[in-house]
């Protein structure tokens, strides 16, 4: 039985802040310097906006809250591969029993239905001959 230490929140330091704030102003200069460049050819643009985008992501991971994002997509995948996925018959063996299900269910709530119909309309309020 293997205990995990409780997750533990880390105070953001003010050097992840500004590289936080300068991946963001890396992200808003892309897009003003692709509008900027206007009369450019569009290969310019879209590569001075793929540079400063790629600038800002990067800025980003190697804030904190970028490796914590990297952790937890490692993590993510980890448990993924932990899970028992059921082999293809087990799979179609249960969609039958679901649409079994659902085929018996809408016939009991037509019957019901029209049952209600029948005693409401026909025997209480003589609606119907």
């Amino acid at each position: 039985m293997s205990t995990t230490p409780p997750p533990v929140e880390t105070v953001s330091s003010s050097a992840d802040k500004a590289k936080l704030a300068g991946a963001a102003l890396l992200l808003v200069g892309s897009i003003v310097v692709f509008y900027s460049l206007g009369k450019q050819d569009l290969w310019v643009r879209v590569l001075a906006l793929l540079a400063l985008m790629a600038a800002a992501v990067a800025l980003f991971f190697i804030s904190e809250p970028g490796k914590q994002l990297v952790a937890f997509g490692r993590d993510s995948v980890r448990e993924v591969k932990k899970v028992v996925w059921p082999t293809r018959k087990e799979a179609g063996q249960m969609t039958g029993y679901v649409f079994a299900f659902v085929v018996v269910m809408a016939l009991f709530l037509w019957l019901t239905d029209k049952s209600l119909e029948w005693i409401i309309f026909n025997l209480i309020l003589g609606w119907r001959s």
